[in-house]
């Protein structure tokens, strides 16, 4: 028989267990390898994010700085608290040892030469269960052509990925034809939360971001859309963070950047230091110019 310890006596009974809240909005009562998951995607000290997005290639094919995603996007994504992209690439092109958090796209279907709202679910979560994924992406065309269609693909991805523990990314697409409104993101947003998803990535705009950030219980990360100057787009960040959202989705922004190392960094500590924009800046033209 085995030796066997004297039953403890420290049981402190003058203190309580400490049942602290989840550090992420709206996420507190979700199992723990979901919280586990989300702990990778976004960084319990700041509650924030910064995605790079490197997934353009799964509708629009080799795009611009994304042509070598090995020479391009490999020496720069240590600087990523999340890389965002495709099962193929993941496979063909970043090494296991990378660590951070991998959001994989798992919706798919139409190139640019067709309509795009006509998506279906591209990724079966067991394959992102293999993959060590820590969230799954899709697009939701609300107001798009093939809309019921794509909410449902989200809809399907939660109870999959809810039995998995993988939480489930809803990335609101915005066609040519749609007003880039408040009002249409709350809607978008909102909708997204209300039917599962487990955090929203969603445009900047000027003006009313912050309802946006506030009517959608769960975070949203700004998407970094086309290339403008780095100044604005660190003008942007900056903003969008101090407006209620929980990061930044950058992808094009930063690696059609001048200097994508440079500006990730600077990204970065906009994100997670609250780095004035015009601080960031010079923190870019600093990085860019000792490269």
């Amino acid at each position: 028989m085995p030796e066997v310890d004297k039953e403890g006596q420290e049981f402190s009974l003058e203190k309580r267990t400490n049942t602290e809240g989840f550090f992420l909005k709206g996420s507190n009562s979700l199992d723990w390898g979901m919280k586990n998951r989300l702990s990778r995607i976004f960084n319990p000290e700041t509650g924030r994010t910064v995605m790079l997005a490197i997934d353009h290639g799964y509708f629009q094919g080799p795009t611009s700085g994304l042509e070598r995603i090995d020479l391009s996007i490999l020496p720069i994504a240590p600087y990523a608290d999340t890389l965002m992209l495709t099962r193929g690439i993941l496979r063909s092109v970043v090494p296991p040892s990378y660590t951070r958090a991998i959001v994989l796209r798992a919706s798919g279907g139409p190139s640019i030469l067709n309509e795009l709202s006509n998506e279906q679910i591209a990724v079966d979560i067991e394959d992102a269960v293999r993959l060590n994924a820590a969230a799954v992406a899709v697009q939701v065309f609300i107001g798009g052509e093939y809309e019921t269609q794509s909410v449902h693909n989200m809809t399907r991805l939660v109870d999959m990925g809810t039995r998995c523990g993988i939480p489930v990314l809803a990335v609101t697409a915005v066609g040519t034809e749609m007003k880039r409104s408040a009002r249409y993101f709350r809607l978008a947003c909102r909708i997204c939360a209300e039917l599962g998803a487990h955090y929203v990535k969603t445009y900047y705009i000027p003006k009313g971001f912050e309802s946006v950030t506030a009517s959608c219980p769960v975070p949203i990360v700004m998407a970094g859309g086309k290339k403008i100057p780095e100044n604005e787009a660190l003008t942007m960040a900056y903003n969008a963070v101090q407006e209620g959202a929980a990061g930044v989705d950058m992808g094009r922004n930063i690696f059609q950047a001048e200097s994508p190392a440079a500006m990730i960094q600077a990204v970065g500590a906009t994100v997670h230091q609250n780095l004035p924009p015009n601080q960031a800046h010079e923190m870019y033209l600093d990085l860019k110019n000792k490269k």
